[in-house]
């Protein structure tokens, strides 16, 4: 697979993690955040597994994850960034939150990725990544309310935004050590379903008796997770962490739009500007990408 394929799967995975927020506004009054997260990862987690299986694969290769200190990490921090996520915007606000959550996630993958030993980030990815996030910044506050965000809320989003990248670098580790692509994701995400399983449990339900509950609950598996994460996968194995993660950026631009679109929410001339920025470093990024002259991943130390 080259690089310029691998950049495309991520920007489409990118696509179908920006639809979560607009179906999950969509769907019924009595859903909670945390209830949603939990039930997304359970459907999508499932639904990776039963790929894996009817694609060939075999049970012992999802088994071989869990056997390993990355696959037990990457299905941690799976379960972690859906709690630490919904806990910081709950407390910060949605367009905090959000900011802080997708904005450093780029940055942190970089450095965990270089202190694992994936090499140091190139001049092209810090450029690109500092140009699409200052675009986030931009379509943040394009789309904020006013107010004051709790502190203990952006920290709670670092938070999230560093358990997104701890389990892109170790699925990365995974990959790169040769495991099945599909059986890395369908490992770490069944595995962070077991573990939000007592959120389930104490969550309320009653919203997924309803038809509108039921449709809402296969959409986030089954899309903006499973079919995602699959596309996100086999970008992974061609693409460094870093680079993936920046590419994610994709997710705000297609999520406001859909807002504005869908439910009627105002986008200002900030947020506009923002979008633009956004896209000119993933441009700018794509580029860098597509011009290496053999596929970044196996034994190239790039992010």
């Amino acid at each position: 697979m080259t690089a310029r394929r691998a950049t495309t799967l991520v920007l489409l995975a990118a696509v179908l993690f920006g639809t979560t927020g607009t179906a999950q506004a969509l769907g019924p009054d009595a859903t909670t955040p945390l209830t949603v997260g939990a039930v997304r990862l359970l459907v999508g987690g499932t639904a990776l597994l039963a790929f894996v299986l009817l694609a060939g694969g075999r049970l012992g290769q999802v088994v071989a994850v869990w056997r390993t200190p990355a696959g037990l990490v990457a299905g941690f921090f799976v379960a972690a960034y859906q709690v630490f996520f919904f806990a910081g915007v709950a407390k910060a606000g949605v367009a905090a939150g959000t900011l802080v959550t997708i904005g450093s996630a780029p940055f942190i993958t970089g450095l965990l990725a270089l202190a694992v030993g994936f090499g140091r980030p190139t001049r092209g990815w810090v450029v690109s990544t500092a140009v699409a996030v200052a675009g986030l910044v931009l379509l943040s506050a394009g789309g904020a309310s006013g107010g004051g965000a709790d502190g203990r809320g952006l920290w709670l989003s670092l938070a999230s935004g560093f358990g997104y990248a701890a389990y892109a670098v170790a699925s990365k580790h995974l990959l790169d050590a040769g495991h099945p692509p599909d059986a890395v994701m369908a490992g770490a995400f069944f595995l962070g379903a077991v573990l939000l399983v007592p959120v389930l449990i104490a969550g309320p339900l009653g919203w997924l008796a309803t038809p509108s509950g039921v449709a809402l609950a296969l959409y986030l598996g089954l899309l903006p997770t499973a079919m995602a994460y699959l596309l996100f996968s086999r970008g992974l194995v061609v693409l460094p962490a870093g680079t993936v993660a920046t590419l994610t950026l994709a997710e705000p631009v297609v999520a406001t739009l859909l807002g504005a679109l869908l439910l009627g929410e105002h986008l200002g001339l900030a947020g506009l500007a923002g979008m633009a920025l956004i896209i000119t470093g993933l441009a700018l990024l794509g580029v860098t990408t597509a011009r290496a002259r053999r596929p970044l991943g196996q034994g190239q130390s790039a992010t």
